[in-house]
């Protein structure tokens, strides 16, 4: 191979599901490369409102997540669920110890989405599903356009709303910590 020429690995093998090794192999282009139940999702770098929110609530999560013996990253960070489901939430909150060297082989306590155009339905359809199967305490989305942040809990294994806040309305949780905050300002 020389320098000007990418080796792109085959997507759709036949007859399988795609996996990890799969992933592994992917190009490093810029692109979040994820895996839903084997099937390759692929999603472009996110806009810059999308940033400027999931370093806000980033900021807010890491403080309060430390005080509560948690750890904070935000993506890229696989979120290895399965052999075919390999995500990345835009934030994550877990116990350190639950780290592994690569990647968080377990689910989360919180994983965050924050929505974009090109994302908008697995993020609300097939990540907080495949997320609820895994057994993932909780799951947020923070939508930049009305804005708003949206908070479900897992109770008796299905995601159930906690908390949903529009606007200047206050958003108030008091699990996995207490926290508090105004959707709007995410993107002031």
């Amino acid at each position: 191979m020389n320098a000007m020429s990418i080796e792109v690995p085959a997507v759709a093998p036949r007859g399988r599901s795609l996996t990890r090794a799969d992933l592994e192999t992917m190009p490093d282009d810029g692109r979040r490369y994820e895996l839903l139940d084997g099937v390759l999702v692929v999603s472009p770098a996110p806009r810059v409102n999308h940033q400027v929110a999931s370093a806000r609530l980033f900021r807010l999560l890491h403080d309060v997540a430390a005080g509560s013996g948690l750890v904070a990253l935000y993506a890229p960070v696989d979120v290895t669920l399965a052999d075919d489901s390999v995500l990345q939430p835009d934030l994550v909150v877990a116990r350190r110890e639950d780290f592994g060297e690569r990647d968080l082989p377990v689910p989360p306590v919180l994983a965050v989405e924050v929505l974009s155009p090109s994302t908008r339905g697995i993020d609300l359809l097939l990540k907080k599903d495949r997320l609820e199967r895994a057994g993932c305490p909780h799951y947020w989305v923070v939508d930049t356009d009305e804005p708003s942040v949206t908070a479900w809990a897992l109770r008796d294994g299905t995601y159930q709303q906690a908390a949903r806040s529009v606007g200047d309305e206050l958003f108030e949780v008091a699990e996995p910590f207490s926290l508090s905050l105004v959707p709007s300002a995410l993107l002031a």
